[in-house]
């Protein structure tokens, strides 16, 4: 196990300092910042001034490795924007963008495991192709026009839900289920296949002709075993929520993490920018290696690969 643990961590600080290089150099290819900070009627003087107060003038790698440094040491620099150091920014708005992540999941794992368990147990009938059907659906549907769809509907015509803001938990209802819609078809079809092949096993067969009743093969002996693979997808979807709640905190107006990333986008405030994918990408990594250990103390065969 200890040999897992330490092949799994090498393999995720190596892709940490990827996205560290990555995000770097994108940020560097989406304009001179210097130029968007003086503005259009800036004269080469205030552009040179500005550039050289904030350490724009030095040589890229001198900027990077200063960058790398600074991160090692938990200082992510000075937002351009708002003046103000950006790990501030992020554990300020972090709450809500961690809460509307949570809430997603949740909702997903309600609505995808029920529905996958439906379906593997009507497999081949029209119940389980119309379950299918409901995935390739979500699987397709672009989650910004769901939430513009819900806003009009629910927040606007009928006035079920709040269309913004998060004041009371009521606010997290919208955004959380449009960030679940696009995970729940990943997580259905894997409980219906994971399913599938529970059923028709041995074990499964065994229980039944001990005269269990069917809830108790299919709730304590089928799901158990079909539940591994869900563990690992439920973390990386997760990590994907996150990153999507770019998009649904600017649908919803919700002040997070997202929101900040995505004003900062807008006005290239690199420092935030760079400071956001970071973090995302530190989660994913963080959940996936989580997903693995937790799967390799389930089921000993992976420690082998």
């Amino acid at each position: 196990m200890l040999k897992f643990l330490l092949r799994r961590g090498l393999l995720a600080v190596l892709v940490l300092l990827t996205v560290l290089t990555v995000s770097f150099a994108l940020t560097r290819l989406s304009g001179d910042v210097a130029v968007s900070m003086a503005g259009a009627q800036a004269t080469q003087e205030d552009v040179d001034i500005i550039r050289k107060a904030y350490g724009l003038d030095r040589p890229l790698t001198v900027q990077f490795f200063s960058w790398v440094a600074g991160v090692a040491t938990g200082d992510l620099g000075r937002s351009y924007l708002h003046h103000a150091p950006v790990g501030g920014l992020i554990r300020a708005r972090l709450p809500i963008t961690l809460t509307l992540g949570a809430t997603g999941l949740v909702i997903a794992l309600c609505l995808a495991l029920p529905l996958g368990i439906l379906a593997a147990m009507n497999e081949g009938r029209v119940l389980d192709r119309a379950i299918m059907m409901v995935a390739v659906v979500g699987q397709a549907m672009p989650s910004f026009w769901l939430g513009l769809v819900l806003v009009i509907w629910l927040g606007v015509k009928w006035q079920l839900l709040p269309i913004s803001g998060v004041d009371t938990w009521h606010g997290y209802i919208l955004p959380g289920f449009v960030l679940a819609f696009s995970a729940v078809p990943a997580l259905m079809r894997l409980t219906r296949g994971g399913m599938v092949d529970a059923l028709a096993s041995d074990y499964v067969r065994t229980a039944r002709a001990k005269g269990l009743t069917r809830l108790t093969v299919v709730m304590k002996h089928a799901l158990r075993n079909a539940a591994m693979p869900v563990v690992a997808v439920a973390a990386v979807q997760l990590g994907f929520m996150l990153g999507g709640s770019i998009v649904i905190e600017s649908v919803f107006a919700l002040n997070g993490v997202g929101y900040l990333a995505w004003e900062s986008i807008a006005k290239n405030d690199f420092p935030v920018v760079q400071a956001v994918v970071l973090f995302l990408a530190t989660i994913y990594i963080v959940l996936t290696l989580v997903a693995d250990l937790f799967n390799a103390a389930l089921d000993p065969r992976l420690r082998i690969g």
